[in-house]
């Protein structure tokens, strides 16, 4: 390995008006070593990130610093220059595959673009060198592969031929900017394993961004900790791992909280019976009963395309059953949202995913919290103003919040917005699709300790949707495993999580990351 850094970045700062986001920042990356940066929302990883590919986002600039990459300081160069450096010298690595790639273009066409257009490769040797790389990372039919879609394949393969378009062209540096946060655990163990191949195979340089430090300590040989845009800590993996020095990487070791402890048996709130939903000829749910009890959590889990996410919907009443009922409170609920009474329309809420998507960036923060009181209560307009600060104070976000929009919040803000959204008519019920896999994990375990007292104040029962095993024993009651729409498991969470276990739960258990250094190649293993 060479002693001669790759790239070295002196005390980099950017800027957005008055605000600096990032603050003298400065580090250096030898040729094949993985440096992982880490921190909350906010912390400035991704801004680092892109810096180096000289990209700022609107109303950002470089507000100092210099940049040197291979010998040549790249924050003199011109836009026309640094599009010779873009995929050809450096890559990059999105969070989400799905939003990257042109849904309308063969995959194959996509990954060999920035090899034929830096004149790297012709379009022959593209084509052979990204079939041989699909072989690699393991895509299965790596040539019927290269002519998909990216509709026809899994979250996961996507990932995967995202990175496949990042080496190509050859690059000396990948930034990989979150590139497993939204997927599963098995998921994100192949992608994991595909990105430790290629930098083996191929000797690339890679700066690992994410707020998984579990995730991060499996790439990197050395971490950086990053918090308000400043440097908190940087240090050797296995050295920052067993003795951290600021209290803030303390917390982030240890950032899942407390286990929950099941509270005891109630009367159902809502009962599932053996519901089979079809998508075309497709049968994505499979015969699946289920009991929620009032004021517990069930905790549904499996890996994408389990069926979670449908079933949730269909008990909000937006997807309709083949076969099956639901009954709430023992009355039957009607599959079809229209067909429901103003009764059970506030009965059943629900917390999306995404807060970015799930709020209008055009209408104020208190327009959308008061938006179901208008339709299902009488409240006067008075009545819903005093309502609107009382959510935002409970959730623990100032009243004032409620006349700014969407864009002035951060993520965890945004979603301690949608959770008061969820309360704002009382229901006795919440679906939780995914709440705080969007999340870094200090916020996440803020956002889950608040609908845990949340909870406990109102008596609502959750039905919790999550593919994060740390979440479900931070909040479950009862777990239910899917697998390919129908039920592997279910029951209590001290019962679901101990042996005997069937396999396909195990294996589910061994792919949630551990807080040490040699865990993928162990997980690899035995996957």
């Amino acid at each position: 390995m060479s002693q001669q850094p790759l790239l070295r970045v002196e005390q980099l700062r950017v800027t957005a008006g008055n605000a600096v986001l990032v603050q003298d920042i400065s580090f250096t990356l030898k040729k094949g070593e993985v440096l992982g940066l880490i921190g909350e929302s906010g912390a400035g990883k991704s801004t680092i990130g892109q810096a180096i590919l000289g990209h700022f986002r609107f109303g950002m600039k470089l507000g100092g610093g210099k940049i040197h990459f291979a010998g040549r300081e790249l924050t003199g160069l011109s836009e026309r220059q640094l599009r010779g450096v873009r995929g050809a010298k450096i890559a990059y690595v999105a969070q989400s595959a799905s939003a990257a790639f042109n849904p309308a273009k063969k995959i194959g066409e996509q990954v060999i673009e920035a090899a034929i257009r830096h004149r790297i490769l012709n379009r022959q040797q593209a084509i052979v060198r990204a079939i041989e790389i699909f072989s690699q990372l393991q895509l299965p039919q790596p040539q019927d592969f290269f002519h998909r879609y990216p509709h026809q394949v899994s979250g996961g393969q996507l990932q995967r031929a995202m990175i496949a378009m990042a080496i190509c062209a050859g690059p000396e540096l990948i930034i990989f900017d979150e590139p497993t946060t939204a997927l599963d655990v098995t998921t994100q163990l192949e992608v994991l394993k595909a990105i430790r191949e290629v930098i083996r195979l191929t000797g690339v340089a890679a700066l690992y961004i994410s707020h998984d430090l579990a995730v991060v300590a499996q790439i990197s040989q050395r971490i950086m900790v990053l918090r308000h845009g400043r440097e908190v800590e940087c240090g050797n993996t296995a050295e920052l791992l067993a003795a951290p020095e600021q209290a803030y990487t303390r917390d982030l070791l240890h950032s899942h909280g407390e286990p929950h402890q099941p509270r005891s048996t109630t009367l159902p709130l809502l009962t599932a019976e053996q519901i089979s939903v079809d998508y075309q000829a497709n049968r994505v749910l499979d015969d699946v009963s289920l009991t929620i009890g009032r004021g517990r959590t069930l905790a549904l889990i499996g890996e994408s395309g389990a069926g979670k996410s449908t079933l949730g919907r269909l008990i909000c009443g937006l997807v309709a059953p083949a076969h099956g009922s639901v009954r709430f409170n023992g009355q039957l609920l009607p599959a079809a949202l229209r067909q429901r009474s103003r009764q059970q329309l506030q009965s059943v809420q629900m917390i999306h995913q995404h807060p970015d998507t799930a709020l209008n960036p055009r209408l104020t923060i208190g327009v959308q919290i008061a938006r179901s009181m208008v339709c299902l209560t009488t409240l006067t307009p008075l009545q819903r103003q005093a309502r609107v600060s009382e959510l935002l104070e409970k959730v623990g976000l100032p009243p004032q919040l409620a006349e700014r929009y969407p864009h002035a919040l951060s993520g965890g803000q945004k979603q301690r917005v949608c959770i008061a959204r969820a309360l704002a008519v009382d229901p006795a019920l919440i679906v939780c699709d995914e709440p705080t896999s969007a999340l870094d994990p200090l916020v996440g375990r803020e956002v889950l300790a608040l609908l845990k007292s949340l909870q406990e104040e109102t008596g609502v029962s959750m039905l919790f949707i999550t593919h994060d095993l740390h979440v479900v024993q931070a909040v479950a009651d009862e777990v239910m495993v899917l697998r390919h729409g129908k039920v592997v498991r279910q029951g209590r969470l001290d019962q679901v999580f101990t042996a005997p276990l069937d396999e396909y739960t195990a294996r589910l258990l061994r792919a949630v990351p551990e807080m040490r250094v040699g865990w993928l190649e162990e997980a690899g293993a035995v996957a």
